[in-house]
């Protein structure tokens, strides 16, 4: 059930390792996006605005946990790579235990502070209420994402990218079943679309730990491999951390763009919010890149076949190339189409300034597509600490948007705000994964394949 990516043809190996996690990540943004046309079109505008708000801020907490656990994998992979079990299951011993440390301490902090940094934020005081209710389950059930995220980041790591997907699959379907339940028989608002997502995540993950510790005989640790260790410790803080931070030093940028889009109305932030959902239901295509890229990677790095890595990159950038071009013109044509999933047909002048959000986005995918495959390409290599860099890039390019050009320029300057962070991360990352290339063969020259 594992897979090993250091033999074969890359663009075959891609595509086969992608699909799978491409299915994972597009099941689900479907159930965030059925969670969006429900509360669009049950309980409003003002309700749709409301879980909008937040999505910024939880891109900054949520985020960090993904980019932790994602980077956390690494080591695990490397060692796949390099056939060192051994080690490799010290690396889980280890990772256990720091999950549960991250989680209760992140728990504690946002579900105390989530009010002060919404009205920090200039959240709309008619939907400021409902914000927080929304937002303070979803910071509850952060043991829990940590949990799904965490295995299935490791099962990814061992070359099994089906696993995950299955679980995500019954979750998926799980929450749509709660939210109907929730919101339009308990009556329960935002509070039941939160609760919808995050036991429905929960069950993911406990399942997925479930199979992984049934299934796979390569993470059980001998009794000499269940110590803590601090030298194990600090390594995968020293991957794990950084990618955390990439995504939430980004995601400060996103909030200040927030807080600037707050500032232009419920109605901006409805129309941001609903083509936000929906062009985030065509991006996991680059995601699944990037994730195939972290343990491809991993492994070729863990296995020194560093020729390997560039292909890997080639053939990713073909592929997310030929996908953007489609997108775009999709959008083009149709855009107004899958606005209305979320609005009323009435509400012109939001499915108007949705369209133009998903157009001016999709217009620029293919650097967000080389976002995501030379970051994650670079971490599996092991230099995480760009991943820290690209996040501050990202984040000056969306703070100025925010502080400097929506309040001149208005509804446009929010729709810019994204590619133009795209823009200055790849001035960034496409130089730097050619000098972790560089660096890595002289760390490692007579030695690699």
């Amino acid at each position: 059930m594992t897979k090993n990516l250091t033999e074969g043809n890359p663009f075959s190996l891609i595509i086969n390792f992608s699909v799978p996690v491409l299915l994972g990540y597009l099941f689900q943004q479907f159930y965030s996006v059925t969670d969006t046309i429900i509360v669009g079109k049950s309980l409003g505008v003002q309700a749709l605005a409301a879980v909008g708000s937040t999505g910024s801020v939880s891109f900054l907490i949520i985020g960090f946990v993904v980019g932790v656990c994602s980077g956390f994998a690494i080591p695990v992979a490397q060692r796949f790579g390099a056939n060192d079990f051994s080690t490799m299951r010290r690396y889980i011993t280890n990772i256990a235990f720091l999950t549960v440390l991250f989680s209760i301490i992140m728990t504690v902090l946002t579900v105390i502070y989530c009010r002060p940094l919404l009205l920090l934020m200039q959240t709309p005081p008619d939907i400021v209420d409902r914000a927080v209710d929304y937002i303070r389950i979803i910071f509850a059930g952060i043991p829990l994402i940590f949990l799904y995220n965490m295995t299935a980041s490791i099962i990814r790591s061992l070359g099994d990218s089906r696993t995950p997907v299955y679980f995500l699959v019954l979750s998926s379907v799980l929450n749509i079943a709660l939210d109907l339940i929730f919101i339009l028989i308990c009556k329960w608002d935002v509070v039941g679309a939160a609760l919808a997502t995050v036991i429905s995540q929960g069950i993911a993950g406990i399942a997925c730990l479930i199979y992984m510790i049934s299934h796979y005989k390569e993470v059980h640790p001998q009794a000499d491999e269940r110590t803590i260790n601090a030298r194990h410790c600090a390594a995968l803080c020293s991957v794990g951390i950084p990618m955390g931070l990439q995504y939430s030093i980004t995601a400060i940028g996103s909030v200040i763009l927030q807080a600037s889009v707050n500032g232009l109305g419920s109605g901006a932030v409805a129309a941001i919010t609903a083509g936000a959902r929906m062009s985030m239901f065509f991006c996991p295509v680059f995601d699944a890149l990037g994730t195939t890229m972290a343990t491809y990677g991993g492994q070729n790095t863990g296995a020194l076949k560093f020729d390997r890595l560039k292909a890997g990159v080639r053939d990713s950038m073909i592929i997310a190339s030929i996908y953007s071009v489609a997108v775009f013109f999709l959008f083009l044509l149709a855009g107004q189409y899958f606005i209305m999933l979320f609005v009323s047909g009435s509400e012109t002048k939001i499915i108007q300034d949705a369209k133009l959000f998903l157009v001016a986005n999709a217009s620029c995918y293919i650097l967000l597509a080389a976002v995501n495959i030379y970051r994650f390409m670079i971490q599996g290599m092991g230099f995480s600490v760009f991943a820290i860099l690209a996040g501050v890039m990202e984040m000056i390019a969306r703070a100025l948007m925010g502080m400097y050009m929506v309040p001149h320029f208005g509804f446009i300057s929010a729709c810019l705000g994204s590619p133009f962070a795209w823009v200055l991360a790849d001035i960034f990352l496409i130089p730097a994964f050619y000098w972790c290339l560089h660096r890595l063969r002289i760390m490692h020259k007579g030695s690699a394949v």
